[in-house]
């Protein structure tokens, strides 16, 4: 039990980065609204901007945050950031401002961004041959703190809009304490580098990246990836709304029941499938099961069909931690964690380019001028990312 209690906080903590995405999804409109004073359809802009401001933290500091680690060792980013986590749930429940909500999403989103910190201490600890299954325990943690999070927020929502933010601030001051006592340091000195502040720039950092052999094709395919599987959390709801007449409780179950999904297959499945396949089989599986399943989407019409159809929808989530495993075997110790802050950045970049592509065509194809009614458009569009992704996968492995 003593050996696995660092896994355990690792996963507390991956699944509080992720829960602090969907937390303020139930409450933060009626906590906007008595901030503001405006109607529901204008804090749905103040919302966006919340959005945008957590996924361009993310993608901004990935590399710091990565490159600290490499510097100082995993377990004092770690610590710091949960402390910082704490502070920001925390200002956020108190807040009276609308500035004051940026400030604390600009800093969940910076603490957010040691989900790159997590993968690498991952890759402290296991062999190169097993990482791609410890990087599937992380996403699994990180689907079940996005199933988590919006129902916490649901949930103690009833007590009033502010009590999830204390009560997320509570569990990540807490896990932090657990860290102290139970996690080690699995960088050793001589092992690490220095800091340098060149390297924490997100564009030179994915830019230097392509000198690494196989790495720059590799980050294009997960950017690719990360763009098109963030057509779920981008149009999920309004399109289960326009083309099954989903509720808003309906709504939250489907996402729930995806997020589970993911949840197993990351978490369980592929800790089955890398060993007998191989990371290159299985990434390429998994694209090409996601290019399929997303295309299907804009015929489906049946409510049940959609929901039998869940299951291989999150199959594909696979793809990941195969691509991850592939990549965390070109670099040394010394610049893994470099190498897991690009990738944050990476899908920071995901998490901002595709709500704006997603919605931009859901909004062209429902639209009342629209030339074609077609609900479905943007998952059609994230199958052909997903098919391209596929054909420089075997382009890169030939």
């Amino acid at each position: 039990m003593k050996s696995r209690l660092p896994v355990i906080f690792i996963i507390i903590t991956v699944m509080l980065d992720s829960a602090g995405i969907g937390l303020v999804m139930p409450v933060l409109p009626k906590m906007l609204q008595s901030i503001t004073g405006e109607t529901l359809s204008q804090t749905s802009i103040w919302i966006d901007l919340l959005a945008f401001t957590y996924a361009s933290m993310q993608f901004l500091f990935g590399p710091t945050i990565g490159n600290l680690s490499d510097r100082f060792g995993r377990r004092p980013v770690l610590l710091a950031a949960l402390v910082l986590m704490a502070g920001s749930h925390l200002v956020f429940g108190l807040a009276q401002s609308i500035w004051l909500l940026f400030v604390a999403r600009v800093v969940s989103g910076i603490t957010g961004a040691t989900f790159s910190t997590a993968n690498a201490y991952m890759a402290d600890i296991t062999p190169p041959e097993k990482r791609a299954a410890s990087f599937g325990l992380v996403g699994a943690a990180f689907g079940l703190g996005f199933v988590i999070g919006p129902a916490l927020g649901g949930l103690l929502g009833e007590l009033g809009p502010r009590a999830p933010f204390y009560a997320a601030a509570t569990v990540a001051f807490l896990n932090a304490v657990l860290g102290y006592f139970v996690l080690p340091e699995t960088l050793a000195v001589e092992k690490r580098r220095k800091f340098e502040i060149a390297r924490t720039n997100p564009f030179r950092a994915i830019m230097r990246l392509r000198n690494v052999p196989g790495i720059g094709g590799m980050v294009v395919i997960l950017f690719l990836f990360g763009v098109a599987q963030n057509v779920y959390p981008s149009v999920w709801a309004v399109f289960t709304m326009e083309r099954f007449a989903f509720s808003t409780g309906m709504v939250g179950i489907s996402l729930a029941i995806f997020g589970l999904c993911m949840a197993l297959v990351q978490g369980g499945l592929i800790r089955v499938v890398i060993p007998r396949f191989g990371e290159w089989n299985v990434a390429r599986a998994g694209l090409m099961i996601n290019a399929v399943i997303l295309m299907m989407v804009v015929m489906i019409s049946s409510q049940v069909i959609l929901f039998i159809l869940m299951p291989v929808m999150a199959l594909g989530i696979i793809a990941s931690p195969a691509l991850q495993g592939i990549m965390s075997k070109s670099v040394p110790a010394d610049k893994q964690g470099e190498l897991q802050g690009v990738l944050a950045s990476v899908q920071g970049l995901a998490m901002v380019v595709s709500p704006l592509l997603m919605t931009s065509l859901f909004w062209v194809f429902t639209a009342d001028w629209a030339p074609v009614y077609l609900p479905g458009a943007p998952f059609f569009a994230a199958g052909l990312l997903m098919l391209a992704a596929v054909i420089l996968l075997s382009r890169m492995r030939k």
